[in-house]
């Protein structure tokens, strides 16, 4: 689409669209000059409908043919376009032809909404030609003789005609006045009519006009590949086919055989390590059981409360783990075949068949989301192994900041340069900052000799390029009083942040721009969604919503992949890694999204926060997908845009229970055989009937393999059904009907930018499902979890993918305090997705959702409460030490050894997890020290949170998480940030110190025997200090000096809370000493 390099801005309520020239050079006149089309029949201009929209004749395709011409072909012709060979529809105005009757027996003017009994498909049809198509055409007077015929000399007429254009029939009497000649709507059986010239060598079946050999090359086609296909044998297991018998002379039979094969498969996780896992799981829920009886029969009478209060706490973290350990009953790995990818889709000499890509890049705040990294995020993406064409980013500015608008631009700039760069030496990363910072040999496997004098030239680039994004933060930091203006004098649009039109800028992918070596690039589109006061924005997830509408008017691509600004494309061949899942023709079908792990940079040694996860990523996800999927995480994921929508998963036909060939012969004559017959027979005359209507160019498909899929059934719905679903975008409406994707290429580039414009109005969400079943669902600021658990529950499954090499990597926070805010975010979402419909725990029954998969939703919503048992759990070892008594009676040798069973299978458990995980133990250990950290903090303060905002209606401001510094390596580790998250930790580290203290003590006053009922109580205390010691060591800093303010809270804290059961329960009795009257007899 070429917008002349114009920033577009305006209100779909407000009635605006205004064109900023941010360009000099690039002014236009009016939004007009974006429009206009040459009929490729005749050469004459494509009129402009009634509704000032350009006339499309072929919805499939959109070839360029003029409506004179259009009903010529309808009525005299092939009724089929020239390029893709589809029949031709009826549009709205033009007249009968014979044929229409099989697709619609009833006057559209009467019925123009009315969808009942049409595929998706064709709705999407009709919509968009309702919408770009309607009004007759201005050539034709009412007997529809054309008017405007041009004088040419005689015999100006080519001899041969492409077998991609039509061959027109023109009458002896027009022959020679005729240089752009309409053809004439009426046939005079008087007059001779000249045949179409074609080329004498080829075979007139060539031409793919009508039905001519249609049906003897499809059989022919047939025969031969049933004729390979006996010979070849394929194998699930192996990567490649055996031959029985003779071999066929035929050098295509290996590729096709290849071709054919899985583009991915699936890796279970060996027996040797899985089944040990199994059985220890089993063996442990055993011993728990018999834990839980020995705990409940036998109480401590001298420490009831203690008792009781440790048995629910013990009650509860059964439940979770149970939550959390069965979804791993199942984990496998995944392998994918690029190579099978390429020989499927890619073929030598013909366009890629790949499915085109949308990306989406959000950012809010380009002072805490600095441009730098977003720009390198950026640049992954355009220089990406995928096709150019296939490509479209979109970067959605939801603070509409001029700094990232400049700084975008800037980007688009340097991408003329890196693009080429990293295609023509294949370099990864394609993050330039990433790049040239890695420690390593970049001359390793590069021959090049250009390639050290281009790479010092791309490096200085880049250095000007960076120099130039700091200027224009620092520039940034002083906002004038009149707010910001463009190059050209322009008030910057989003001056107010909180009051601003809608903005759409496309920088790369129109027409002339291209990069240094003069290839196209991809698309890049910079969004700023209309925002007003008194309108509800939802964050993220609006934003992401604005993004696919948006993108579905402009590019309309089947797939869609999110990425946070900070998180760059590591791996160029990810798109190709998630369309072996998505393409795969056996499987893909049912696959909503493909989820990436997330891997990030920037992170110390030894990750003392577990920012890494590894736990999760490499162990819990490696579980879900082998159940139902991974669950959506936000980031580093590729979604089908149908599933997005709302619609149903397509159901999957289950092969019969009882067949013919497992019963005697007698029983078919008893189960009805002669009506299935029948009614067979019967559908076959139906399809015959409607075979002339197919797709013509379905068979030049056959031909090359490819095996066309049907379109998933859904029910189709009228046009009042869609716009409450959809919104009032009638071509939005029309892009979610066509589930392969596409729109029309030759529709006005200014209608669409209005509609662009329309989608992302801040009133467009307005008594729509918008939020609730489609798109990214609303309700919590992990709008994540939602819209991959509604997507669950319409019977779809994710993927989880793990390249060798890492496909995104990004920036974590490193510091104390920031982790603990990001940790907080999440813990809210959960408790608000807690608390509404769409709770995992009582909704999605009856849908398509498993058992095991709903655990692992129920596990991800309740886990905030485990803060609240957690934290009492974690006092009680202090009590203990100050007051003497324990939570267990004198143990048994029976008590012992459940005990030592407990913790020896939650020992062997761990272990296996970790050998088929992957995970190292300093992995597991940080994220066992983390969760009990985050749980003290994080999700008790988030607990309570969602709780005043649920039953209060107070409602708390989440800032975003500060990015990485650069400052030096790791320096915002030590930085500290006060924050009143730190004070529930301290407050437990201090309290179990202190009762070490005292335990200790008292045990040596009171002699030897007090120091066996203490090694309990100590052992219980030291293992609290020991996972709140990384805590501690952020506490203290580089400097190993605590913080005064926290110090200060954290004693007055344990003073009030042990002055507090002092005075409850003081270690002295209140009446004295108790003498006793001694035994002996000392006379």
């Amino acid at each position: 689409m070429n917008t002349g390099g114009r920033l577009i801005a305006g209100s779909h309520n407000r009635n605006e669209f205004v064109l900023i020239n941010a360009d000099e050079n690039a002014r236009i006149r009016s939004v007009q000059e974006l429009s206009g089309q040459v009929c490729q029949i005749c050469g004459d201009e494509i009129e402009i409908t009634v509704d000032g929209e350009l006339f499309v004749a072929c919805n499939e395709c959109a070839f360029p043919v003029c409506r004179p011409c259009y009903e010529y072909e309808r009525r005299e012709g092939t009724q089929a376009c020239p390029q893709c060979r589809t029949r031709y529809k009826r549009l709205k105005g033009s007249p009968r032809v014979e044929g229409d009757e099989e697709e619609d027996d009833i006057d559209d003017l009467e019925h123009e909404f009315d969808f009942e009994g049409l595929s998706p498909e064709q709705v999407a049809e009709l919509m968009l030609a309702a919408r770009l198509n309607t009004g007759r055409g201005s050539h034709l007077y009412g007997n529809g003789i054309p008017t405007d015929l041009d004088s040419s000399p005689p015999g100006a007429k080519d001899a041969d005609i492409s077998s991609d254009r039509h061959a027109l029939i023109v009458p002896p009497h027009m022959g020679h006045h005729a240089n752009r000649v309409h053809p004439v709507p009426y046939s005079d059986p008087s007059i001779p009519l000249q045949p179409r010239p074609m080329v004498p060598q080829k075979d007139i079946a060539v031409y793919g006009y009508g039905s001519v050999a249609w049906k003897d090359r499809m059989e022919e086609w047939k025969r031969r590949q049933s004729d390979k296909l006996q010979v070849v044998k394929h194998e699930g297991a192996n990567d490649g086919g055996s031959f029985d018998g003779n071999e066929l002379d035929d050098p295509d039979l290996p590729m096709m055989d290849e071709g054919r094969q899985p583009l991915s498969r699936k890796l279970p996780i060996p027996s040797s390590k899985i089944s040990p896992y199994r059985l220890v799981i089993i063996v442990r829920l055993a011993v728990v059981g018999l834990f839980f009886h020995y705990r409940i029969l036998h109480p401590v009478k001298d420490a009831y409360a203690l008792w009781l209060t440790s048995v629910i706490c013990e009650i509860w973290f059964a439940v979770s783990w149970i939550l959390d350990q069965f979804p791993k009953w199942c984990p496998i790995e995944r392998e994918t075949y690029l190579d099978r990818l390429s020989l499927r889709y890619e073929k030598e000499g013909k366009p890629s068949q790949l499915a085109s890509v949308d990306v989406f890049v959000s950012t809010v705040d380009p002072l805490k989301e600095p441009p730098l990294i977003t720009a390198n995020t950026v640049l992954s993406i355009l220089a990406v192994d995928y096709p150019v064409e296939k490509v479209a980013c979109y970067v959605s500015d939801d603070g509409a900041a001029m700094l990232t608008f400049e700084a975008l631009s800037e980007t688009a700039e340097f991408a003329r340069k890196w693009v080429p760069f990293c295609k023509k030496f294949n370099i990864e990363p394609r993050a330039p900052e990433w790049y040239f910072c890695q420690k390593m040999d970049y001359l390793k496997n590069k021959v090049h000799p250009s390639f050290v004098r281009e790479r010092r030239a791309m490096k200085r680039d880049y250095e000007e390029f960076k120099v130039r994004i700091n200027g224009l933060v620092s520039t940034a930091l002083k906002v004038p009083e009149d707010g910001w203006t463009m190059q050209d004098g322009t008030p910057w649009p989003g001056n107010s942040v909180r009051d601003h039109p809608g903005m759409i800028q496309v920088f790369l992918g129109q027409s002339g721009v291209r990069d240094v070596e003069g290839n196209e690039l991809p698309r890049l589109v910079y969004v700023s969604r209309e925002k007003r006061p008194g309108f509800e924005h939802h964050k993220k997830a609006g934003a992401m919503n604005a993004l696919v509408r948006v993108s579905a008017v402009l590019s309309n691509a089947p797939y869609m992949l999110n990425v946070d600004c900070d998180h760059y494309i590591n791996n160029s061949k990810a798109l190709r890694e998630a369309m072996c899942f998505m393409m795969d023709p056996t499987s893909g079908k049912k696959v909503c999204y493909v989820q990436f792990p997330q891997r990030f940079d920037g992170i110390d040694r030894h990750d003392r926060y577990s920012n890494r996860n590894v736990v999760f990523f490499d162990i819990n996800m490696k579980g879900l997908d082998g159940l139902q999927g991974p669950i959506y995480v936000g980031t580093g994921c590729v979604f089908r845009r149908h599933a997005l929508y709302g619609y149903d998963a397509p159901v999957t036909k289950k092969p019969p229970g009882k067949t013919c060939n497992c019963w005697p012969k007698w029983c078919c004559l008893f189960c009805g055989s002669r009506k299935k017959k029948s009614l067979k027979a019967k559908d076959n005359k139906k399809s015959k009937n409607r075979e002339t209507s197919k797709q013509i160019h379905a068979l030049e498909n056959i031909e090359q393999g490819i095996v066309e899929s049907k379109p998933v059934k859904s029910p189709v719905q009228s046009q009042t059904k869609l716009e409450k679903r959809f919104g009032q975008s009638p071509v939005f409406i029309a892009a979610t009907l066509l589930e392969n994707g596409g729109v029309p290429r030759n529709a006005s580039p200014a209608s669409l930018l209005r509609e662009a414009i329309q989608v992302i109005s801040c009133g467009y969400e307005d008594k729509s499902d918008w939020g609730k079943e489609v798109g990214w669902i609303y309700g919590s600021v992990t709008e994540d979890i939602l819209t991959g658990f509604k997507m669950h529950c319409h019977g779809w499954r994710s993927v989880y993918c793990i390249p060798k090499r890492p496909a995104f990597k990004g920036s974590a926070p490193i510091n104390l305090s920031d982790r603990l805010h990001q940790v907080l975010r999440w813990a809210l979402g959960s408790v608000e997705i807690f608390f509404s419909r769409h709770c995992p725990i009582w909704y999605g029954y009856g849908g398509g959702l498993k058992w095991l998969e709903r655990f692992s939703y129920i596990n991800s919503v309740v886990y905030p409460w485990t803060s609240l048992p957690l934290l009492v759990y974690c006092t009680l070892p202090a009590i203990c030490l100050l007051t003497g008594k324990f939570i267990v009676p004198e143990i048994s040798n029976y008590a012992s050894i459940v005990f030592m069973a407990l913790f020896i299978s939650i020992a062997v458990t761990s272990i296996l997890e970790m050998q088929w995980g992957g995970v190292g133990l300093d992995d597991l250990w940080r994220n066992e020290q983390f969760w009990v950290i985050g749980g003290v903090s994080s999700h008790l303060f988030a607990l309570f949170q969602g709780l005043l905002k649920v039953l209060a209606g107070v409602s708390t401001n989440f800032t975003v998480t500060s990015k990485a510094a650069d400052d030096g390596e790791f320096s915002e580790l030590y930085i500290f940030k006060w924050t009143s998250l730190l004070v529930p930790p301290t407050t437990l580290l201090i309290m179990n110190v202190i009762g070490v203290v005292v335990g200790i003590s008292d045990a040596i006053n009171n002699g030897y025997d007090s120091w066996g009922p203490l090694f309990g109580r100590l052992f219980f205390a030291i293992w609290v200090i020991v996972h709140l010691y990384p805590f501690l060591k952020g506490l203290l800093g580089k400097q190993n000096k605590m913080p005064t303010i926290i110090l200060v809270w954290s004693i007055l804290l344990s003073s009030i809370l042990t002055l507090l059961w002092v005075r409850v329960n003081p270690f002295v009795n209140r009446d004295g000493p108790v003498l006793e009257v001694c035994g002996l007899n000392c006379n």
